[in-house]
């Protein structure tokens, strides 16, 4: 027959690891895992529920201490690498034609772009090498400075 207690520890587990789908850390559902193992446990015996409390902390314990870190290293997100436009900033340019306030080209990464300075009083001479700052439309917005 399964106790009260086994009942408790049983809908604390399911209540916590339904709690885990509002955090994502893994912490909610080692608790409620511990508390499943806590309510078998007690299911299975009849041990007095001060008993219950010291399997709930010791399984918590190791689920936290073992189990958790070995998840989150599984499922943690690399940081997103920017790709296509947005990974042009910060990039050396080679300027192909002279870049000035409303006209120039430079090569990025083997392609050619339009360009204009940062500074619209500066100039730069073809063979300069220069840095994209930014992306303004199809034009690379460039310095020297960098």
């Amino acid at each position: 027959m399964v106790t009260v207690a086994a009942l408790i520890w049983l809908i604390a587990g399911v209540a916590l690891a339904a709690g885990e789908a509002l955090t994502g850390d893994f912490a909610l559902l080692m608790l409620g895992g511990a508390a499943l193992v806590t309510g078998g446990v007690s299911a299975v015996t009849d041990l007095p529920v001060w008993i219950d409390a010291v399997i709930f902390a010791v399984t918590s314990l190791v689920l936290l201490a073992g189990v958790r870190p070995i998840l989150r290293r599984r499922y943690s997100q690399p940081p997103a690498l920017p790709t296509g436009i947005d990974a042009l900033p910060g990039k050396h340019a080679l300027v192909l034609e002279q870049v000035g306030e409303h006209s120039g080209r430079v090569k990025i990464d083997g392609e050619v772009w339009t360009a204009r300075p940062l500074d619209a009083t500066e100039v730069y001479e073809p063979g300069t090498t220069v840095t994209v700052m930014q992306i303004d439309g199809a034009t690379a917005v460039v310095w020297r400075g960098v």
